[in-house]
């Protein structure tokens, strides 16, 4: 069996297409049974893209990305007013979306990982996660037999749910935090890490620019962290109180999306200052995250609040005023910004750093010269 002329031969006559070689060859029945069903996949990639957009408590919403677009816009065109410049709409576009931006090879790789994470990712790596609902029901059972049983609450489920969803955002941003400040002073971790940080320019699809291997860790982090306190609440109150949710994402995270969690994955220099600056991640604390400035180091690695990088020490309160600021982790590497670079890359150099701890370690130290750890 093989082709002629481009068509599939051996069976008579060549008739165009698979389909109708295959009735010719073994009869209409079998053919039907033979030809692929793609309607699963196409159901899976449609209900992805739909939850992704379309669901209101979404990381990437559209509406969500509407008011961060909105907010955007009034911010820009606030400053050209205070600069006594006009407003005009050609500006706002070139403010909003530089040339530089949005045809770069770092935007590319980008929308690469967005496809990557949001379609592939839980097929390929979803046996690797752990289950927040299993933890936090274990967690309630462990409590329950090291301190016996306690009365259901007699607080009006108005209270629980709101202590529950202020819990459980104060745990995600821990986790978070937490999650975010290994990666940055472990070198094995970091190499996986290092990918969202060789992003170039920031927009919002730079929040997707995330290896697998650490978005494994991220996941089962924040699911142990929100798990654990889940259950502790559980337990306290005697009973599953539910927070407070918008397609399945804390209410209080769901108000940060829509507010400015968009906006740090851009070059729009918006400042909290003072006592907020303490409290609140604003799109200048992340943008100083992505610097290549050494002072930048290792600082504002929060989520939505800028409450724990205060508390332990990791915490950069941005000017009001715009810094200077270059992104990008080795951006001359070769590579850079590609499937080989981004994706495959990081296990050989993460491998590089175990190998001495697994065979015999030099006199000099273990690290090869071109492993760059921010300190």
């Amino acid at each position: 069996m093989g082709m002629v002329n481009g068509r599939f031969g051996d069976c008579g006559d060549a008739q165009p297409g698979l389909y109708q070689w295959a009735v010719k060859c073994f009869g209409k029945s079998d053919a039907a049974e033979a030809r692929l069903d793609f309607s699963p996949g196409i159901t899976y990639f449609l209900s992805q893209l739909h939850k992704a957009f379309f669901g209101l408590g979404s990381r990437i919403s559209l509406l969500s990305l509407v008011c961060a677009l909105l907010i955007a816009v009034v911010f820009v065109a606030a400053r050209r007013y205070r600069k006594g410049r006009r407003i005009r709409m050609r500006a706002l576009l070139r403010a909003l979306f530089p040339k530089r931006i949005v045809m770069s090879r770092s935007t590319v790789a980008d929308l690469g990982y967005f496809y990557f994470n949001l379609f592939l990712f839980g097929i390929i790596f979803g046996w690797a996660l752990l289950s927040y609902e299993i933890l936090s029901h274990s967690v309630a059972d462990l409590l329950t037999a090291i301190f016996g049983p306690r009365q259901p609450t007699s607080l009006p489920p108005l209270v629980t749910r709101t202590v529950m969803t202020v819990t459980l955002f104060l745990a995600y941003e821990l986790g978070y935090w937490l999650n975010h400040y290994v990666p940055h002073r472990v070198p094995f971790l970091w190499e996986f890490h290092k990918v969202h940080h060789s992003a170039t320019v920031l927009t919002p699809l730079t929040n997707f620019r995330v290896h697998p291997v650490y978005m494994c860790i991220f996941l089962n982090i924040l699911a142990l962290f929100t798990g654990l306190a889940s259950g502790a609440g559980e337990y306290a109150f005697s009973q599953t109180a539910h927070q407070y949710g918008l397609s399945e994402n804390n209410i209080i995270l769901v108000f940060f999306i829509y507010l400015y969690v968009h906006l740090q994955h851009t070059e729009l220099w918006i400042s909290f200052t003072g006592w907020l600056g303490r409290l609140f991640m604003s799109p200048a604390h992340h943008q100083i995250h992505h610097s290549r400035n050494p002072a930048h180091f290792n600082k504002n690695l929060g989520s939505c609040l800028a409450l724990w990088d205060w508390m332990f020490g990791t915490l950069y309160v941005p000017s009001a005023e715009p810094e200077k600021l270059e992104f990008g982790v080795e951006p001359d590497r070769a590579h850079a910004h590609t499937i080989r670079g981004e994706f495959i890359a990081p296990f050989g150099r993460a491998a590089r750093l175990l190998t001495p701890l697994i065979g015999r370690r030099s006199p000099d130290g273990p690290v090869p010269d071109n492993v760059v750890v921010r300190r």
